[in-house]
């Protein structure tokens, strides 16, 4: 993983903000490189490992309802460059198309099937393809769509330094994000304005304190996590969830 030239970046990232995560970047070479040949290696033998899972995921999900296997949607990576993104398709076919971008807890739109996947996370299975292809990496920012990404503030463009991430901190102290929004008048406008910038607060933690010991240890947790964890309940140092102080250490 080759960190861009500053003179390189989109004239929107080259901010002052910006610049104290790059410098910050820039001395961790190393552990970038080490992060993208983890990605490819890890991302092939899962794939081979798991493609008999991703097959019974395709079959299931067309005898459940009609429409494609995978649900493709553009979102933003490193560098403001948007890609299509991979993912199992748990939803009626067109949902982006039937209501708020935002999915919360018992969305009609989420198929019988989707349900379950959703729960298990398998439909983020998918999205391997995406870490090989290298518009994803392991441990990273959630990928927004581009609506949301004009929403950023100067210093949140940081976090379009490195690849989209399939998970990290905030996939896991927001992993009941849907409930958080369930009962919410208007889904968008609350993320926007009250859950987005609590997760902008540990992702510019998490790129600041970026390791390639960290990405491994975020990935474990990630597991535990879906094995039912959790982390939000048990308290560190200075009461916050023991999950948002590991990376503040």
């Amino acid at each position: 993983m080759i960190l861009k030239k500053w003179d390189d970046l989109p004239d929107k990232m080259k901010c002052v903000e910006v610049r104290e995560y790059y410098n910050i970047l820039t001395r961790k070479r190393g552990s970038l490189l080490a992060k993208r040949l983890f990605d490819i290696v890890v991302a092939s033998i899962m794939l081979v490992i798991l493609s008999p899972v991703m097959m019974i995921l395709a079959v299931i999900i067309k005898l459940d309802s009609s429409g494609p296997v995978f649900f493709r949607q553009i979102r933003i990576t490193s560098y403001r460059k948007e890609f299509w993104i991979f993912k199992f398709r748990t939803m009626v076919d067109g949902t982006d198309k039937k209501g708020t971008l935002i999915t919360t807890a018992g969305d009609c739109r989420i198929t019988r099937v989707g349900k379950v996947i959703r729960n298990c996370r398998l439909d983020e299975i998918a999205q391997l393809i995406d870490v090989l292809r290298g518009t994803m990496t392991f441990v990273g920012v959630r990928p927004e769509i581009p609506k949301y990404v004009e929403q950023y503030k100067p210093e949140w463009l940081a976090t379009l330094l490195l690849p989209a991430g399939v998970t990290n901190l905030t996939s896991i102290y927001y992993q009941d994000e849907d409930k958080l929004l369930k009962n919410a008048d208007n889904a968008d406008t609350i993320y926007i304005e009250s859950v987005l910038p609590g997760k902008m607060k540990w992702n510019l933690k998490g790129l600041e304190r970026f390791s390639f010991i960290l990405d491994i240890k975020l990935m474990f947790m990630t597991f535990f996590s879906i094995c039912g964890k959790n982390y939000n309940t048990v308290k560190g140092k200075d009461d916050e969830p023991l999950i948002a102080s590991e990376i503040a250490k």
